[in-house]
Order: structure tokens, then C-alpha cells, then sequence
């Protein structure tokens, strides 16, 4: 007697089977041996899990790391006119003509008022403590990542009137270490407001007193020539703004504008990014290809002990094609439980360590999307041999076992 053709891997005995009769066959075999089906989707979920861990940990770690190379101006640029006789001026405009190019996102600038600092009126004028009086434009810090460690900021109230924000060193020089003094400068008294932290992307800030931009006009005969500029732009454009921030500080003089170069810590987070996206392609492949391995494995050992299931079904009347889409439906249930819950490990487990390292948790999206997502790709194509290698069996063949 000859098996009925399969036109359609659904119809049995000239019935069609519904997809949840379908995939109750595919559970069947979970809910008869759950032990082993626990420890197979066990295997599955270790290398979802795997594949989330040793992506997410090293993308929060290389987030930590990039986000340090940052504070060393990555993305940061200073321009400033070069030494000459008589001395070269750059133009009051040339901040909003900077903040014109498309890829810069920040900028601003600093005047030196050539002024004298004294701690206070008795001192004599030749004692200028080695300290600079600059004219701070409101938006410095953020561009240069500095912070205020005591007291305030310039405000656009105070940067009117005579007040004034010590740099680190130029605080310790004074002998200040609070707000609330008054210090001369060009035998005025100012009042300081605040004290700056350390300044790595700009020492000179640190041996400076900065006041407003309108007060040094009124107060100091300030020009309003900028002295410094600093430029905050993407990084990916970043030398190509250095390439045209001088013709477009100085249009008439570009040559007169000297630009510094690109840090070199944003070659090392370029080199760095590069490096951690091969490690995570090559981690997550190596996980899968484990979990994968695992499935196969399993589902072949399934056909080989239900043979007798196998011919018995076959004689009474399940097509071919039924018996593949049972054990392949077994094979992508078993693998897409394995990776849900390996998803779910693989997430707590990059949390927990992000959050005891304090590092920005990251967690690549196409780790995510692979852990569930990933897992039915999985088990299909582990399934595919067993599936056809249980199909092929006649029942004759399947049931000489029993």
C-alpha cells in the first residue's frame, strides 16, 4: 500500500490540520520527555545569554571608555591669531561667523583685557602673580567642559556689573579659596562669584580671572577683539571644520589664524570603536553557532528514539510533510523558549554588571533583536535535517524498531 502523496504538509487523510493542531505536534514531544527538553533549551538559552553578555558588558564598557577619551576634547579645536607686530585681531563677529558652519555644535571665545590682577590695593602693581584678566563670553563652559567647583558662573546679570570667577590656579595664587572677596584689577575692585575646577582642555583658563564680556568693555577698556576661540563640532567632520575654521574666523587674514589639531585621543576612540565592533561580531557569531550545534543535536537524537512514534503516525495516514512540520516545529519552539530566556539571563546579567562598574548601560539593538528573533532562525535551520531524516522514514522502516 502506498503512502498518499503530500500536495500539502497540513492535510492528513484527506483532512486539513489546523496550525494549532500543528503546533501541538510540535510540543508533543516537549510535554512527553521535559526533562530534556529543559536541559535543551537550557543549552540554547547559555549561548543566547552568552551572545547578550559578551556584547552588552564590552559595549557599556567601550561607552565608559569613549565617554573618558571625550572629556580629553575629542571633538574640541582652539583658534587664537598668531604672534605678530603689530599684533593681529581677530573680529568681534568671529564666534556667530564660526557658529555658522554646519557640523560645529558649539563655540565661543575669550579676550584678554591686558589688565593687571592684585589681591587687593596695597599690593604694588608689578605684583601680577603671573595671572591673566580675560573677558568670558556666558556659554565658555560647556564648551570647554568646564565646571564650577565653588560658587556660580557669570550670569547675564553679573557679566554687566564688576564680578569675577577664578581659575583653579589663579584662586590658589590669591590665596582664595571661597566666594566673596574682592580682588583689583586695573584698580577696580571685582567681586569673585566663583571658582573654577581644573581645567584640562584649557590650562590657560586655570591661571586666569575671567569676567564678563560687557564689564571688561566698561570696566577695563576691553576692545572686544576675542582672543580664543573654541570650537566644539561632530567628530566625524572635525577635521574637515579645521580645514576651513580659519578662512572663516579671519576671511581677509586666514593665514594669520592659527588652528590646533585634532586631539589625539580621537584617534585612539576611533581605533577603539573599530576594535570592539570585530570583537562583538566575532563573539556573537561564536554563540550562535554553539547554540545552534546544540539544537541540531538534540533534534537528532529525538528522531532516532521516535522511530516507533514515527512509523506508527506514518501508518495511520500523517503524510511526509506532516512529520517534517512537527519536528521542525518542535525544533523552533524549543529554540525560541531557549532564547527568551536566554534574552532575559543575558539582560540581567549586563544590568547587574554595568550598574556595579557605574557604567552607561548599553545594550547593542542587534543583540536584542537576535536573542528572540535569532533563536527561530536557530532552530530552523537545526531542524531541518532531523526533520527531513524523520520524514524519510517508511513506516515499515520506523516500525521494525518497535
Amino acid at each position: 500500500m502506498h503512502a498518499p502523496p503530500d500536495r500539502d504538509p497540513r492535510r492528513s487523510g484527506g483532512f486539513l490540520v489546523s496550525p494549532l493542531d500543528v503546533l501541538d505536534l510540535g510540543f508533543l514531544g516537549l510535554r512527553t520527555r521535559p526533562a530534556r527538553a529543559a536541559l535543551s533549551a537550557l543549552g540554547i538559552a547559555i549561548g543566547i545569554a552568552t551572545m547578550i553578555v559578551v556584547t552588552g558588558i564590552p559595549a557599556s564598557s567601550q561607552a565608559a571608555l569613549l565617554d573618558e577619551l571625550s572629556a580629553l576634547g575629542t571633538n574640541t579645536l582652539q583658534a587664537s591669531a598668531l604672534d605678530g607686530e603689530p599684533p593681529v585681531l581677530l573680529p568681534p563677529s568671529a564666534v556667530e561667523m564660526v557658529r555658522r558652519i554646519g557640523p560645529v555644535t558649539a563655540a565661543s571665545a575669550v579676550g584678554n583685557t591686558h589688565s593687571l590682577v592684585r589681591r587687593n590695593d596695597r599690593m604694588p602693581s608689578e605684583n601680577n602673580s603671573g595671572l591673566t584678566v580675560l573677558a568670558a563670553r556666558l556659554d565658555l563652559l560647556p564648551t570647554i567642559n568646564a565646571h564650577v567647583a565653588s560658587g556660580t558662573w557669570l550670569t547675564p546679570a553679573t557679566a554687566h556689573f564688576p564680578a569675577a570667577v577664578l581659575g583653579s590656579v589663579a584662586a590658589a595664587r590669591l590665596g582664595i579659596s571661597s566666594p566673596g572677596p574682592q580682588i583689583v584689577l586695573a584698580d577696580r575692585r571685582f567681586t569673585v562669584v566663583g571658582i573654577l575646577a581644573t581645567t584640562p582642555l584649557a590650562p590657560d583658563v586655570d591661571r586666569s580671572v575671567l569676567v564678563g564680556w560687557d564689564a571688561a568693555r566698561t570696566q577695563l577698556g576691553f576692545d572686544g577683539h576675542p582672543t580664543v576661540l573654541y570650537v566644539q563640532a561632530a567628530e566625524a567632520q572635525l577635521e574637515a571644520v579645521r580645514g576651513v575654521l580659519a578662512a572663516t574666523i579671519n576671511p581677509e587674514r586666514p593665514g594669520q589664524v592659527n588652528v590646533t589639531r585634532p586631539s589625539d585621543a580621537l584617534a585612539a576612540k576611533r581605533a577603539t570603536e573599530s576594535s570592539f565592533s570585530v570583537l562583538f561580531l566575532a563573539l556573537a557569531a561564536v554563540a550562535l553557532v554553539v547554540g545552534g550545534i546544540g539544537v541540531a543535536n538534540t533534534m537528532v537524537v529525538a528522531v532516532l528514539e521516535r522511530r516507533s512514534e514515527i512509523g506508527l503516525r506514518r501508518a495511520l495516514g500523517a503524510t511526509r510533510g506532516q512529520i517534517r512540520l512537527q519536528f521542525l516545529t518542535e525544533s523552533v519552539v524549543l529554540a525560541a523558549f531557549g532564547g527568551v530566556l536566554g534574552s532575559g539571563i543575558g539582560l540581567a546579567a549586563t544590568i547587574g554588571y554595568a550598574w556595579w562598574q557605574q557604567w552607561p548601560l548599553v545594550i547593542p539593538t542587534s543583540a536584542a533583536l537576535t536573542g528572540a528573533g535569532g533563536a527561530v532562525v536557530i532552530g530552523v535551520l537545526a531542524g531541518l535535517y532531523p526533520s527531513f531524516r524523520a520524514a524519510r522514514l517508511t513506516p515499515t522502516q520506523a516500525l521494525a524498531t518497535v
